[in-house]
C-alpha cells in the first residue's frame, strides 16, 4: 500500500473514532444520519434518500423553538429571573424600610433635574424643597420642572399664573406644594396648593386654629424688595427675613411646632404690662418640623442666646459638631473656642442644621436619619480654604469655597452627594430637594447632579416602586419555587408509590390525598399563615414556613398525574423484564418507570410555579403572607388596595400588576408549549 493510501486510511479512522467521541457527548443522530447517507455518481451525498434522524430532547427543543409565542414567552420568563436575583445587586443604596414623606405618591418622571433651556445660560436662582424645582433668571423669568402635579389636589404647579409671567420677579422659593414669588414692585405672588395657608388669605385662615395666615400688610401692599434678606419656604410654609431683623411667617403651623413662636416672639404681653426690647434675626431655616432662629444680640445686652427655637427643645441643634458623627458642645461654648464668633448664617436640612460662623468656619449638629447605610462625610479644607456659601437639600449639603471648589456632603441614598468624577470650578451653587446645580458668574449651567426622578413613580411611604418592584420579584419567584418544588416531590414520591404498588398501598394514598385535595386551599392557607404570623419567630422562618405552607396543600394534583401515568407504564415489557431479572420494586418505580413520565412532572411543575407565585401574591395581598416593609409583588399590591389609589395613584398598582400578570401568564405559555412538544398525540386530540 503506498503511503499516500496510508495517510488516507489513518484520516478516515481518526475522523471515524473522533465521529464517535462527538456522539459520545453531544448527541449522533445527525453524524449518524450523514454516514447513512449514500453518494451519487458524482460523489454528491442525496438528502432526501433518508430521513433526518433527531433524539427525543433534540426534537422536543425543535419544536419548542418552531413556537414563535414560546420563544417570546422563555425569553420574558428569563428577564424577569435575571431582573430579580441580578437586579437587586445594582441598588447597593436600597433598604426596605425606606421613607421619605416629601417624595410621597410621586408619578413616573425622570425630568426631576430636567433644567428648562431657557434658563440653564442665564440662572439666577433655584429653589426645590421635594418634587419641583423653581427658576429664576437673570431676566426675572420663572421657571418649573419637575414632578409638578400636587396629589390629589388637581394642582399643576408648573401652570404660572399670567401675571407672574407678565411680571419681572425678584426672588422666588418653593415649598412642598407651593412657590412664592415676589416682583420688583413688591408684591408677593403664590400659587400651588392653599389650602393651608401657604399663600393669600382667606376668611377660613382666620377662623382656623392650625393656619397662620400671611401677614395682611404683605397681601395688600406688598413689600420693599431691596430691604428683604431671605426668602424661604418650609414644608407648607413661608419666612421673608428683612435686613432689619424683622420676620414675616405664615403657613401650616401644624407642619413647625414653634411657628407660633416666632410669629408671635415681638407682640405684646399684656401680663409683663411693658414693651419689651424686639427679638431680631440674623437669619432662619426650616428642618423638616421645627424653625430654626440664629438671633441677633439685643442692643442693651445682657445674656445672649445666639440660637433662638422658642417653645421647642432642641438639644441636637445646640450642642454642634464637626462631622454629623456625635454630640459636640454646647453653642456657647464653641463659639468661645472660636474667639468669640458669631454665627452669621444657618443651613438646615430635614434633620441636621450648619452654622456658618464670623471666623469663616462651619460646624454641624444633628443626624441624618439614614446616616449609617449611605453618608458622606464633610470634606477636609486645604489651608486658607474656607466656605463662601452653602445650599441645602432634603438630606445633603453642598458647598462652594473661595477658591471656587465644590462639595457635597451628607445621605447618599438619591445619588445627590455623587458629584460627577471631574467637579468644576464654579461662582454659584444652588442645591433643592434631591439635585445640586452649579453655575458659573454669569448664570450658566456648569454641572447638575442627584435625583432624576422615578421610572414608576413612587408609593405612599415616597420609596421607588421600581426597585421594589425589583427586590419583590426575588422574595415572589423564590416562594413559589421552593413551594413548588416541595410539592413536586410528594407528589412524585405518593404518586409513584401509589400507581407502582396499588392495592391497599394505592388506595391508602389516594384517600390521604383525597382529603388534603378537600381542604379549601387558599382559606386554610390564610389560616396557617395568620396563625404563624402571631408566634415568636424572625420574619426569615415565618416566610419558611410560608413556603411550606404553600408545597403541602398543592401536591395532589401531581400525585394523581404521576399515579395514572405509571399505572399504565407498569404494564410495560421493560418493567416485566426488569422483575424477571430481580432489581428491587423502589429502583423500578423510580429509575425505570419515573424517568418515562418525566415530561408531565416538567409542565405541572412549570405551571405550578406560576400558580404558586399567584397563591403568595394573594395571601400577601390579603395581609396573610409576607408583611412590609419587606416586599414581595402581594403586599404591594395589598398597599394599593384602596379607591383613591386606584382613582390618583394609578401606578402604584399597575405597573406591579403587570409584572405578576406578564410573569404569571409567560410561564403558562411555556407550560402549554411543553405539554405541546412532550405529549403530541395529546395535541393532536385536541
Amino acid at each position: 500500500m503506498s503511503k499516500e493510501k496510508k495517510n488516507k486510511a489513518s484520516s478516515a479512522n481518526g475522523k471515524k473514532h473522533a465521529g464517535w467521541l462527538k456522539r459520545a457527548f453531544f448527541g449522533g443522530s445527525r453524524t449518524l444520519a450523514d454516514e447513512m447517507l449514500e453518494t451519487d455518481r458524482f460523489g454528491q451525498r442525496q438528502v432526501s434518500d433518508v430521513e433526518m434522524i433527531l433524539s427525543p430532547g433534540k426534537q422536543i427543543l425543535k419544536n419548542f423553538l418552531e413556537k414563535k409565542y414560546a420563544v417570546v414567552a422563555l425569553v420574558v420568563v428569563i428577564l424577569m429571573f435575571i431582573l430579580a436575583f441580578i437586579g437587586p445587586l445594582f441598588m447597593p443604596k436600597y433598604f426596605n424600610s425606606y421613607i421619605e414623606v416629601t417624595q410621597q405618591s410621586l408619578y413616573p418622571t425622570m425630568s426631576m433635574m430636567s433644567v428648562p433651556s431657557g434658563l440653564k445660560n442665564n440662572i439666577k436662582q433655584i429653589s426645590s424643597y421635594g418634587p419641583f424645582s423653581v427658576g429664576l433668571s437673570n431676566d426675572g423669568k420663572v421657571f418649573v420642572w419637575g414632578c409638578t402635579q400636587i396629589g390629589t389636589t388637581g394642582v399643576d404647579i408648573s401652570k404660572i399664573p399670567d401675571e407672574v409671567k407678565n411680571t419681572k420677579i425678584a426672588m422666588v422659593a418653593a415649598g412642598i406644594d407651593h412657590i412664592i414669588a415676589i416682583g420688583e414692585d413688591g408684591k408677593i405672588y403664590g400659587w400651588g396648593n392653599d389650602k393651608l395657608g401657604q399663600y393669600g388669605r382667606k376668611e377660613e385662615f382666620a377662623e382656623s386654629g392650625f393656619i397662620l395666615p400671611m401677614p395682611e400688610e404683605l397681601y395688600k401692599k406688598g413689600i420693599d424688595v431691596k430691604k428683604i434678606k431671605k426668602l424661604t419656604c418650609g414644608y407648607q410654609a413661608t419666612a421673608i427675613l428683612m435686613e432689619d431683623g424683622t420676620l414675616y411667617i405664615w403657613g401650616n403651623k401644624n407642619s413647625y411646632s414653634n411657628m407660633d413662636f416666632f410669629a408671635t416672639m415681638n407682640e405684646y404681653d399684656e401680663d409683663i404690662g411693658f414693651e419689651t426690647e424686639p427679638v431680631l434675626l440674623r437669619d432662619i431655616a426650616f428642618t423638616l418640623n421645627y424653625i430654626i432662629g440664629v438671633r441677633e444680640a439685643p442692643k442693651s445686652g445682657g445674656i445672649y442666646e445666639p440660637l433662638i427655637f422658642g417653645t421647642a427643645t432642641l438639644e441636637a441643634f445646640e450642642n454642634p459638631n464637626t462631622n454629623f458623627t456625635s454630640t459636640g458642645k454646647n453653642i456657647n461654648t464653641v463659639l468661645a473656642d472660636h474667639g468669640n464668633a458669631t454665627i452669621e448664617r444657618v443651613f438646615a436640612t430635614n434633620t441636621t442644621a450648619a452654622y456658618l460662623l464670623s471666623d469663616n468656619s462651619v460646624v454641624f449638629c444633628g443626624t441624618f436619619r439614614n446616616q449609617s447605610r449611605s453618608f458622606v462625610a464633610p470634606p477636609k479644607l486645604s489651608d486658607g480654604e474656607y466656605y463662601v456659601d452653602i445650599a441645602t437639600g432634603m438630606h445633603h449639603y453642598t458647598g462652594i469655597t473661595n477658591l471656587g471648589n465644590v462639595y457635597s456632603w451628607g445621605e447618599d441614598l438619591l445619588d445627590q452627594c455623587t458629584t460627577p468624577k471631574t467637579v468644576k470650578s464654579a461662582a454659584k451653587v444652588f442645591a433643592g430637594g434631591f439635585q445640586t446645580y452649579t453655575a458659573d458668574e454669569n448664570g450658566a449651567l456648569l454641572q447638575k447632579w442627584g435625583h432624576k426622578g422615578y421610572l414608576f413613580g413612587t408609593d405612599s411611604n415616597g420609596a421607588d416602586i421600581f426597585q421594589r418592584i425589583v427586590n419583590g420579584s426575588k422574595m415572589t419567584m423564590t416562594i413559589g419555587g421552593v413551594a413548588v418544588i416541595i410539592s413536586t416531590i410528594i407528589g412524585i414520591i405518593v404518586g409513584c408509590l401509589s400507581g407502582y404498588f396499588g392495592g391497599k398501598v394505592d388506595m391508602v394514598l389516594m384517600r390521604v390525598t383525597e382529603v388534603f385535595a378537600a381542604i379549601p386551599f387558599l382559606p386554610f392557607a390564610m389560616i396557617l399563615s395568620s396563625i404563624i404570623s402571631h408566634m415568636p419567630w424572625g420574619e426569615t422562618t415565618r416566610i419558611f414556613f410560608m413556603m411550606c405552607i404553600l408545597g403541602f396543600l398543592s401536591w395532589t394534583g401531581l400525585a394523581r398525574l404521576i399515579r395514572g401515568q405509571v399505572l399504565v407504564a407498569r404494564e410495560n415489557e421493560y418493567v416485566t423484564a426488569a422483575k424477571a431479572m430481580g432489581v428491587k420494586e423502589s429502583k423500578i418505580a423510580f429509575k425505570h418507570i419515573l424517568p418515562n413520565v418525566i415530561s408531565i412532572i416538567i409542565v405541572t411543575l412549570t405551571l405550578d410555579f406560576a400558580g404558586c407565585m399567584l397563591t403568595e401574591s394573594s395571601l400577601s395581598y390579603l395581609g396573610f403572607g409576607v408583611t412590609p416593609p419587606r416586599p414581595t409583588w402581594g403586599n404591594m399590591l395589598n398597599g394599593a388596595n384602596n379607591l383613591t389609589v386606584m382613582n390618583n395613584y394609578w401606578w402604584q398598582w399597575l405597573f406591579t400588576a403587570l409584572f405578576l400578570a406578564i410573569t404569571t401568564i409567560c410561564i403558562n405559555i411555556i407550560g402549554d408549549a411543553l405539554r405541546d412538544v412532550m405529549d403530541p398525540k395529546s395535541n393532536s386530540e385536541r
